[in-house]
């Protein structure tokens, strides 16, 4: 070893509690999952948590979807996967957006070649399903894609109408559920959604690699017409589909489906460690039930805007369409938010999220999700910030945001 590596020591950070808007802190059972030994990709063992992992996900979803499984890399590989292998260049894709998220489904759907409509609405607030149906009336799309919850002004988009309206004029819907599965209600076959993906590191308690996705079967028809087999797996009389080939072979969603089919058709090795994270995510979230869980989330972040609000800060966005685990707080005249984040993160090991593009600077984001949408940690974040802000010379009664917060809870009905 060189000298410079001699010093390169067993990682041993201090156990930070991660209440920004994700990652979240990773469920003991998780890491207990991932830590157990690989099996070949092929072992009659292994394909059978890979068809166990599906059913779970088919729970999760809320969708009879056959088509539900992981794609391996972060969330953001799903959202490629979906948009490069529905739309080939020249098709008319209609972007919902109000946020930094919906702009990345349009960045992505660009770089595939679509003809993109956006329908976008303040940042802080929603699209209305009225100007979603007119650009699709005038557009007339292959593909609607939104974001259900943005992190980046913690608003969640109503899904209900959209679906509707993709049915009367023939589109297929995408919903980027990457920070509410298993946080709040994803009910993919009551949406009508065609194709819904997620990631681990947000409500479901995982890391960031493996992200679950669902496809409708008429999604999955429209893409299998793009089926491409590649020239080292094809046998005699296998031809491919009619269709133009999707562009990456990585992300294609055909070839990833036949490799969760019975066929087995070799696509990559999946990553075992992330499906044992994913399943056993899926397990947990199951056990405690959908609608406990999605209830502890609503609690959590309820009490969270109390307690920012007994300290005289403002919570920011229109509170109808607040997502229930995120909370924008405005960043008072004066105060330098990055020195907050920092004694935050220095003093109590606690790190709370800053902000993107037009809201930088401005609001610091805490989430409240999976393992950490409980009582203790809440309190522990608010006592926290109450500390920085009095030094930082804010105002208050002191305990007045804990006590807030216990007041939340004390109230509380079970769910």
């Amino acid at each position: 070893m060189t000298v410079e590596q001699e010093h390169f020591g067993e990682l041993d950070h201090p156990p930070r509690l991660l209440m920004g808007p994700g990652p979240i802190n990773v469920h003991p059972r998780v890491l207990r999952a991932m830590s157990v030994q690989l099996l070949g990709q092929f072992d009659p063992e292994f394909t059978q948590y890979m068809n166990q992992t599906m059913a779970l996900y088919r729970s999760v979803f809320e969708t009879k979807n056959r088509w539900t499984f992981l794609i391996d890399g972060s969330s953001r590989a799903a959202i490629e996967a979906a948009l490069v292998s529905s739309l080939t260049p020249g098709d008319a894709a209609v972007i919902v957006s109000s946020g930094r998220f919906g702009l990345l489904l349009a960045e992505i759907a660009g770089r595939c070649g679509a003809r993109i409509t956006m329908v976008e609405g303040a940042w802080g607030g929603v699209v209305e399903p009225e100007a979603i149906e007119a650009a699709v009336h005038r557009a007339r799309p292959r593909l609607v894609a939104c974001v259900h919850g943005d992190t980046s002004t913690t608003m969640a988009q109503p899904i209900e109408a959209i679906g509707g309206i993709c049915r009367r004029y023939g589109a297929l819907l995408y919903v980027d559920a990457t920070a509410t599965l298993s946080g709040m209600p994803v009910p993919v076959d009551a949406w009508g959604a065609d194709i819904v993906t997620a990631g681990l590191q947000k409500c479901l308690g995982g890391p960031s690699g493996s992200a679950p996705i669902t496809i409708s079967d008429r999604a999955a028809e429209h893409i299998f017409k793009r089926r491409h087999v590649e020239r080292g797996l094809a046998t005699a009389g296998a031809g491919d589909a009619v269709g133009q080939r999707i562009a990456s072979n990585y992300f294609d969603l055909a070839m990833i489906m036949d490799y969760w089919s019975d066929k087995r058709l070799n696509h990559h090795t999946e990553a075992a460690s992330m499906l044992y994270a994913a399943r056993e995510c899926a397990r947990v979230a199951l056990e405690e039930g959908l609608p406990a869980r999605f209830a502890r989330h609503r609690l959590a972040g309820r009490a969270v805007v109390a307690g920012a609000q007994a300290m005289g800060l403002t919570i920011y966005g229109d509170p109808a369409y607040k997502m229930s685990h995120v909370t924008a707080v405005e960043i008072p005249a004066a105060i330098d938010g990055e020195r907050v984040r920092e004694r935050m993160r220095c003093d109590f090991e606690i790190e709370i999220g800053t902000a993107f593009g037009a809201l930088a600077g401005k609001v610091w984001r805490i989430g409240s999700m999976g393992i950490n949408a409980r009582k203790d940690a809440v309190l522990t974040t608010l006592a926290a910030l109450e500390s920085v802000l009095r030094r930082e010379g804010i105002g208050f009664a002191p305990g007045a945001g804990v006590d807030a917060a216990l007041a939340v809870y004390d109230g509380a009905t079970p769910a």
